[in-house]
């Protein structure tokens, strides 16, 4: 009887592919017609780590050593992604907006480098019509408000450049907002979540039409900025909190608040926030999504990879070219059709739509130029200018006490 064990094995095996690729196959020609749309890629910053940014040395057809490059972007149906202008937390108070602009360079230039592939993108229509023209839209988030240096008008520079995100905090507080670590208890609650300064951030973010960002902030940053925005807001790359307790993601009473603000939670496939541990498939994966859809609804998910900018992915989803797998995953679920259209790209469009229409509200309101109080910024590579009653450099008074000591023991000596 061995025979029939192996004849079943075989009809076995050949109908699990055939309906494979028939899921497969089902999930091309969603993304046909529907532009998937990612939330977060960390090339921009793989550019800077591995070539210093001399992109004139790499060939974006040919690098294999990333998650991320022409062929596998055209493989996974990759319709629109917002790169991430990402300088680390260590550039703070030091060179961050020197940094941040050299990434939101290095976007430019890949778009002008490969026109072919990639279309330069500032607004929802625009991803429309690179889908059209069968490119990929190529949108500019800026990963941490230390890149902005606690200034509205960086914030507004950044904004007339293309940036279309803030992601509020990295892993580091700034002078205006807690990061998620506060959370952890690894670092110190500062702001009590957002500043009064921060507060004014949000708000500027609404009424130049800037995406605001809340992956990598505290609990309260999230539910003060879904207190105080006018306009849906955007999780880039974060999963939820009820599959894997890491701060990282989103908690359920977060996820129904982002629901009812109309916005979107784009998940994250880093293996330690999908499993909390550091291995993972595209099943867990799909846990989260389903998590999402049970709590929240279909309305409020997306795709937020994160590729190139973590270490670890799961099995399955190895780099940009296994997006259809994962949508071909969801189909297994029985995820209907126009669930997966939300997922894909219709959520992103709708969210960012709606904060242009808040944009274009708020029109005849002038631009926030109160600047932050100088005792919150006050360091030793900040000049004061503009500020009453101080000298023109902090730097000049932070180094004070230094000098008075060193002469002081030079004359001792």
């Amino acid at each position: 009887m061995d025979w029939v064990k192996t004849v079943c094995l075989v009809l076995w095996a050949f109908t699990f592919s055939s309906v494979a690729d028939d899921l497969k196959e089902e999930a091309l020609k969603l993304m046909a017609d529907t532009p998937l749309i990612d939330g977060h890629n960390d090339l921009p910053w793989q550019m800077r780590s591995l070539f210093n940014n001399q992109l004139n040395t790499v060939d974006l057809y040919k690098l294999n050593t990333t998650h991320t490059n022409i062929p596998k972007i055209k493989e996974g149906r990759l319709s629109a992604q917002f790169w991430a202008a990402y300088v680390p937390c260590d550039t703070q108070y030091k060179d961050a907006v020197r940094q941040t602009l050299e990434q939101i360079d290095v976007i430019h230039r890949m778009c002008h480098e490969y026109p072919e592939v990639f279309k330069f993108a500032a607004s929802s229509q625009d991803i429309l019509d690179a889908f059209e023209q069968n490119k990929t839209a190529s949108l500019i988030g800026v990963e941490g408000g230390h890149s902005i240096d606690s200034s509205l008008g960086t914030l507004r520079t950044m904004y007339q450049l293309g940036v279309r995100y803030l992601t509020i905090t990295h892993s580091c507080n700034t002078p205006w907002a807690d990061n998620w670590l506060v959370d952890t208890g690894s670092e110190p609650e500062v702001h009590g979540g957002l500043s009064e300064f921060g507060k004014q951030v949000i708000r500027e973010m609404n009424r130049i039409g800037m995406l605001i960002d809340l992956s990598h902030v505290s609990e309260k940053v999230m539910n003060q900025v879904l207190d105080i925005s006018k306009a849906p807001v955007i999780f880039s790359h974060s999963s939820a909190y009820s599959i894997c307790n890491h701060k990282r993601n989103v908690p359920d009473d977060v996820l129904m608040r982002v629901k009812e603000k109309r916005g979107i939670v784009m998940v994250n496939f880093y293996n330690d926030y999908v499993t909390c541990k550091q291995t993972a498939d595209i099943s867990d994966v799909a846990d989260h999504f389903d998590h999402i859809k049970k709590v929240a609804g279909s309305s409020i998910i997306g795709f937020g990879g994160d590729y190139d900018g973590v270490p670890r992915v799961p099995d399955g989803l190895e780099d940009v070219s296994k997006y259809p797998d994962l949508v071909a995953e969801l189909l297994r679920r029985k995820w209907s059709e126009d669930e997966i259209r939300d997922a894909l790209g219709r959520n992103l469009l709708r969210v960012f739509s709606e904060v242009e229409e808040v944009r274009d509200h708020l029109n005849g309101t002038k631009p926030d130029d109160i600047p932050i109080p100088l005792k919150e910024v006050q360091n030793p590579c900040r000049t004061d200018f503009g500020y009453q009653d101080t000298s023109s450099s902090t730097c000049i008074k932070s180094f004070y006490p230094l000098v008075l000591v060193l002469t002081l023991l030079n004359k001792l000596l």
